[in-house]
């Protein structure tokens, strides 16, 4: 089996008119800065092995890896809680979910993502939602370890996090790479996909 056969074997999830909508996001990845598409496969796979039901995606773009993040919650019966700063990007996001997913559990914020996280924090507090137990990070890069300050908080004991462009961006997310290698409540890896994610989970 070549390349072009595992891609296709890939696909074969989804249905032709997804397939249709995915196909044309992946033509704009470099504008967006999309997931690639191995990245994303592996981001739906690893919500439905760990049966995540109420995940947390920080930075929406256009919709590409929310749509993958919704197909898998299909299965595990959950709901997706994602941010986004542009609104532009965001109604464009919408729009493919409604396409793609159109039973789909999910709730879109707008707003910087360090400010959106520490109102998600407050109702949380007051119990106006539950913790996350899946938590994807694709946002400004320099802002991860901002972001984890709060995710930490807000993220369920065996709770996973999934942050991408570690390698691309390395200099950039350093701060988080070590903070997470660093804390003994964390067990985490960098894997050498697409632009680099690095998986981490919360042991309790």
């Amino acid at each position: 089996m070549d390349v072009c056969d595992i891609k296709k074997v890939n696909s074969i999830y989804f249905s032709e008119d997804i397939e249709e909508v995915l196909s044309s996001l992946e033509k704009t990845r470099c504008e967006f800065w999309n997931l690639d598409r191995a990245s994303a496969n592996f981001l739906n796979m690893l919500i439905k092995m760990n049966n995540s039901k109420n995940v947390l995606e920080i930075g929406t773009s256009n919709g590409y890896s929310g749509i993958w993040i919704l197909k898998a919650l299909e299965e595990t019966k959950g709901k997706l809680t994602t941010i986004e700063f542009w609104e532009k990007r965001q109604s464009v996001a919408r729009e493919n979910f409604k396409l793609c997913c159109k039973d789909a559990a999910f709730e879109a914020k707008i707003g910087s993502a360090y400010i959106v996280l520490q109102d998600l924090e407050e109702e949380i507090i007051k119990s106006k939602r539950e913790k996350f137990d899946f938590v994807f990070i694709d946002a400004n890069k320099k802002e991860y370890i901002d972001y984890f300050k709060i995710v930490d908080r807000i993220l369920k004991p065996k709770g996973v996090i999934l942050a991408d462009n570690i390698l691309t961006h390395y200099e950039k997310t350093l701060p988080y790479v070590n903070t997470l290698f660093e804390n003994s409540n964390y067990q985490s890896q960098i894997l050498e996909i697409g632009a680099g994610m690095m998986l981490s989970r919360k042991i309790k």
